[in-house]
This record gives structure tokens, sequence and C-alpha cells, in this order.
């Protein structure tokens, strides 16, 4: 995974922060190649809850994620009881790692 432990600690805490201690967070797509160079930020958040907004909350949690990750842009895609299960999460799901 081309993320440092540093790095990692940073977007455990502000998704923490934002989305709130009970949130669960999955790398998936390019990061998780080390051959590779350069590429987003795919990070799947996971919230036991219904979220009220969710693009709002995205839109935050990726903004925050960027600032720390040097501009790197990050796509923040959520899994919530009341959002709607896309094929995009279960690719996140199976091929995803913890972080």
């Amino acid at each position: 995974m081309r993320l440092t432990e540093d790095q990692i600690q940073s977007i455990r805490r502000i998704a923490a922060d934002t989305a709130g201690p009970a949130a669960t967070l999955r790398v998936f797509g390019s990061r998780l190649r080390d051959e590779a160079v350069g590429g987003d930020l795919d990070l799947l958040v996971e919230l036991p809850q219904a979220v009220e907004n969710p693009a709002a909350l995205s839109a935050r949690l990726a903004t925050r994620i960027s600032r720390t990750l040097h501009g790197r842009r990050v796509d923040v895609v959520l899994l919530a009881p009341n959002l709607r299960r896309l094929p995009i999460h279960e690719i996140a799901l199976a091929e995803g790692q913890p972080i």
C-alpha cells in the first residue's frame, strides 16, 4: 500500500473527527499497488448509522484528507444503512484493505 503510517493515522483521525469514531475505512484501487505511481486515493468509509447528508459528508472527508496528503485527489465512497448499495461498494469491500 502506498500510504505511510503517518498518513494512515492522519486519515483515521480525520475520519473519526468528521464521520464519527465508529467509522471504518478501507483503501481500494491503485493505492494498493506498490509498483504503481501517482493516482488518487480511493477510500470506502463504512458507517453503522444513517447519514443525513451524504454528499456533504463525502466532500468534507475528501477535502480534509486531500489537504493532509498535500493536494492528492481523494475519492470517498460512503456505505451506510440508509444509502443504496452499488457495485463500487462490492468492489471496495472485496478488494479494499482496512486501515
